[in-house]
């Protein structure tokens, strides 16, 4: 979209560092905590229920998109958010030398949760305010790229980092200095931006009141719920992540657990190096790879291969959970080929809410709800996932997940009207190597 707020500031000044801020705090929720709370000795329950949980934030956070459009400047509000994401890590990484540790972090982490959603809406509508349309094109590459440098920083080199201060220091410890750093480096980048970020202003509104703004809100859900068949997508789109949700968030806990529990016994520096690395390549690849089969196909007939192609990748975790490898080659290929289908299948969904769900009158909006409730499919499932776990044990856990994949994979052979295919021009939404929780805004 053009805007008359044209940045004096050439875009590659600012646009990596704004989405590698947008989505430093949200792998810190979503994948980095679980980790810690693990080193910690948290049971694999608590941990999939509470991080789980916090994950609402960002299913719900087009609900509060209104009140962040009655501020004046962009700008201010990405700062401020940066800020307060970055005092709210600093203060985590102090609770964790408290007794009562687990329950303030658990709180703390909800407020992180809760300022990245928001940043994340401030941050996207900076974006598009302050760029034309050509340019939200040419730049679009570049925020799914530190997107994941943001998720590669936080479960690569920051946990390898914690694996080796483990072995030197207390846990907490260790743990303390991650946070510490990452606080840091959020603070760091809250003051660059304050100097680099273009002042791109919201527009003067004829009814300056928050309550025109819920208004035109009201609006927006009234139509998009009057869509045809809008029930039987929201429950494609809720289950579309069953599987994939439940293994994200307990394979790492069983690459940690120790082999007498039925894990596999690695470090939490090796942990590090599998998913910060191994697995962010293997998602950026399968995404790349599932955007030209979709593509090929169409959306239509690709998608039964693409839902396919996201879930049963998950059996090379049953294959780890029953063969117990000890050699790090044949783990890192699991976690590659289990990622690499996380990141081909993805795009069905993406284009599925593009170009089915969000078509009509409010695009931009709708596609905002349809990943919303896209990240309410990841928290209940998250959620549930350590209760199952250890109601079953890692071996029949990793089927029940290729079980619970089977509902969407049915809907998937009929879901996608005919003549799908036209592409709605949403160019932040289009980048498919961004997490479906980043573009919920």
């Amino acid at each position: 979209m053009d805007n008359a707020n044209t940045p004096s500031r050439r875009p590659m000044t600012w646009v990596p560092t704004l989405y590698f801020a947008e989505g430093l705090p949200l792998y810190v929720v979503i994948m980095l905590a679980g980790l810690m709370y693990k080193s910690m000795g948290v049971a694999n329950d608590q941990i999939a229920r509470w991080t789980g949980i916090i994950t609402l934030a960002w299913a719900v956070k087009p609900l509060w998109s209104p009140l962040l459009e009655a501020a004046r400047s962009k700008k201010s509000m990405v700062v401020l958010f940066q800020v307060i994401g970055g005092v709210t890590l600093l203060s985590l990484a102090l609770t964790l030398q408290m007794p009562a540790y687990f329950a303030i972090s658990v709180a703390l982490f909800g407020v992180i949760a809760l300022v990245s959603a928001t940043h994340d809406i401030a941050a996207d509508g900076l974006y598009i305010a302050s760029l034309s349309g050509r340019q939200q094109t040419i730049y679009a590459g570049w925020q799914g790229g530190f997107y994941n440098t943001a998720k590669f920083i936080a479960v690569g080199p920051l946990v390898i980092l914690a694996g080796i201060l483990e072995q030197k220091l207390s846990t907490p410890l260790a743990w303390t200095i991650v946070f510490g750093i990452l606080g840091a480096l959020l603070l760091i980048l809250a003051l660059y931006h304050s100097w680099a970020l273009p002042q791109a202003n919201n527009p003067e509104r004829k009814d300056h009141s928050l309550y025109g703004a819920f208004l035109t809100l009201r609006e927006v859900i009234v139509d998009f719920f009057k869509k045809p068949g809008i029930w039987l997508a929201i429950l494609f789109i809720i289950l579309f992540r069953a599987g994939e949700a439940q293994v994200t968030t307990i394979a790492q806990l069983f690459l940690r657990d120790a082999r007498s529990v039925g894990g596999l016994g690695l470090t939490t520096a090796e942990t590090g190096a599998l998913y910060g690395i191994a697995g962010t390549l293997a998602f950026i690849a399968g995404s790349v790879v599932g955007g030209y089969f979709a593509a090929w196909l169409g959306l239509r007939r690709a998608m039964f291969f693409l839902v396919l192609g996201m879930n049963l990748p998950n059996l090379a975790f049953f294959f780890l959970s029953t063969a117990m490898p000890t050699e790090y080659p044949v783990i890192a290929g699991a976690i590659f080929v289990e990622n690499f289908g996380f990141g081909f299948g993805f795009v069905g969904i993406i284009l599925y809410i593009m170009q089915v769900v969000s078509v009509g009158k409010y695009q931009t909006a709708h596609y905002a709800f349809g990943t919303g409730f896209m990240a309410l499919g990841l928290t209940l499932f998250k959620t549930i996932s350590g209760d199952v776990q250890v109601a079953l044990g890692y071996q029949h856990f990793f089927l029940w997940v290729l079980v619970s994949a089977i509902p969407v994979l049915l809907m998937s052979l009929w879901i996608v009207p005919k003549g799908t295919g036209s592409q709605p021009e949403l160019t932040d939404a289009a980048d498919t190597s961004k997490p479906p929780e980043a573009a919920a805004a």
